[in-house]
């Protein structure tokens, strides 16, 4: 599975984006998808993961109001929309595929369950 995200960009604090993942490849194979993120100096971490169906979502702490994801699986596509950006949200994205199925949201934060990753995409957010 190859997986290449785009949507990354320099916003204002209080904006919006919407960063998109399409994956190629053996994507019979991806169940969850995922959304991480690294800021300079920082451990990669887990923002957002969604189940094969699209049903079931999870959401870290730290955006659950202002971040949702979704997956278009006819377009093998997974999406971040960003709302209410902050500083704080400032690193590379990542996008990552899962062919484990999942039920808890240890689960999907765990990176070691995903075995394809993006190339990042950057978002840097201005006060």
């Amino acid at each position: 599975v190859q997986l290449q995200a785009s949507g990354g960009g320099l916003v204002q604090a209080g904006s919006s984006l919407r960063l998109s993942c399409v994956a190629s490849g053996r994507t019979f194979s991806i169940n969850g998808m995922g959304w991480f993120r690294q800021a300079p100096g920082k451990e990669r971490e887990f923002v957002a993961a969604i189940s094969r169906s699209g049903g079931t979502i999870y959401l870290a702490d730290s955006v659950k109001g202002r971040f949702t994801i979704s997956r278009d699986n006819a377009k093998n596509t997974v999406y971040l929309q960003m709302a209410s950006l902050k500083p704080e949200d400032t690193a590379v994205y990542y996008c990552a595929a899962s062919p484990f199925y999942c039920s808890t949201y240890e689960c999907y934060a765990s990176d070691f369950k995903y075995d394809a990753w993006g190339q990042g995409t950057q978002v840097t957010v201005s006060s």
